[in-house]
């Protein structure tokens, strides 16, 4: 089951790294990319599979520090920031930036919980 775990974080990061790099280019070229909506819902996806094979070992007594899972669920703000708050302004290029900041949070907060996760793995 850990090494589930550690198989779907290595897919979260990716997931948000590539929504980094759309965002991005996006921003700063204005071109569009169609799949960028479903990059993002299989990111939040692999998130919530994530959190749920981590509640799961916690509930087998797995113990790992509590800043891995704290961080970890941090992540569920900026989520929600790039889902919800970043698709209510009122341009393309506003929806971007919030885009973009949100998906950077993101990623930091997944790549701190994952280096910590497999610094005690």
């Amino acid at each position: 089951m850990v090494n589930v775990h550690e198989g779907v974080g290595s897919l979260v990061v990716l997931a948000f790294l590539l929504l980094v790099i759309l965002n991005l280019v996006t921003l700063f070229t204005r071109k569009s990319f169609g799949f960028r909506r479903i990059v993002a819902y299989i990111g939040a996806a692999l998130l919530l599979i994530q959190y749920i094979l981590g509640f799961v070992l916690l509930g087998k007594d797995y113990h790992i520090t509590p800043a891995h899972y704290i961080i970890a669920l941090l992540a569920i703000i900026t989520v929600g920031l790039e889902h919800g708050y970043a698709n209510q302004r009122p341009t393309d290029r506003d929806r971007a930036l919030m885009r973009t900041v949100a998906n950077v949070a993101t990623l930091i907060l997944v790549v701190v919980a994952y280096a910590i996760g497999m610094a005690n793995a």
